[in-house]
């Protein structure tokens, strides 16, 4: 089991950057495929980039390709997610999740951090 606990939201400019960390607990980080996910007010959640257990893949949806960047650090236990680019559809709770399998659902979530890009 691991529990997520995200950092980094606030408000920015359109044009601008964040980087979100996402620190999680426990001493088998390494073992889950990590991922960023986000709901924009009154939206349903969204993938936003996905990163392997290793870091070596990383799976980004054409919106945000070119502009966001997932990363990991394992002997930190902590998940990254740095945002350029930013435009005002950018503004949305950014949530960390975590998988053991590729094929099954994210199991487990942090409670979001919200980000706000003003135009």
């Amino acid at each position: 089991q691991v529990q997520l606990v995200e950092s980094g939201g606030g408000l920015v400019q359109a044009g601008g950057s964040l980087r979100l960390s996402c620190a999680g607990s426990g001493r088998t980080f390494s073992s889950y495929i990590m991922a960023w996910f986000r709901q924009p007010p009154g939206k349903e959640r969204r993938f936003v980039a996905s990163i392997s257990t290793s870091g070596a893949v990383t799976t980004y949806p054409d919106s945000v390709k070119g502009r966001f960047t997932i990363s990991r650090d394992n002997a930190k236990n902590t998940l990254y997610l740095q945002m350029n680019s930013l435009k005002a559809e950018d503004t949305a709770v950014y949530y960390c999740a975590a998988r053991i399998q590729p094929n099954q659902p994210y199991d487990y979530w942090g409670q979001g951090t919200q980000v706000t890009v003003s135009s």
